[in-house]
């Protein structure tokens, strides 16, 4: 399975962007979905997962309340709402899928798309 993530780019403090993961594949969605994030210098950490039927979601800490995951399984894709951006939401943000149900860990998630930078200015 491909993923392509999107959507990234350049806001303000306190601002929002969506990004968006579309898969090449039909089987997409029978799989948890997370979004990673990683900024420079740092380890890769979970933003936040949804398993595949979307009735389920998991959020770190540091964005609960202001990220919301979503998936619409007509269009393969799952979203990624960010609300009330700080700079330390800075990171290239990636999509991977989870054949084995939602994880938190990066070695749970077999299929990865490219990463799309977030720069949130203060």
């Amino acid at each position: 399975v491909q993923l392509q993530a999107s959507g990234g780019g350049l806001v303000q403090a306190g601002g929002s962007l969506g990004l968006s993961c579309t898969a090449s594949e039909r089987r997409f969605s029978m799989y948890a979905t997370g979004w990673f994030r990683q900024a420079p210098g740092k380890e890769r950490e979970l933003v936040g997962a949804i398993n595949w039927s979307g009735e389920t979601t998991n959020y770190s800490d540091s964005v609960r309340g202001r990220f919301t995951i979503s998936r619409d399984v007509a269009k393969n894709t799952v979203y990624l709402q960010m609300n009330s951006l700080k700079p330390e939401d800075t990171a290239d943000y990636y999509c991977a899928a989870s054949p084995r149900g939602l994880r938190v860990d990066v070695s749970g998630y077999t299929y990865w798309g490219q990463g799309t930078p977030v720069t949130v200015s203060s």
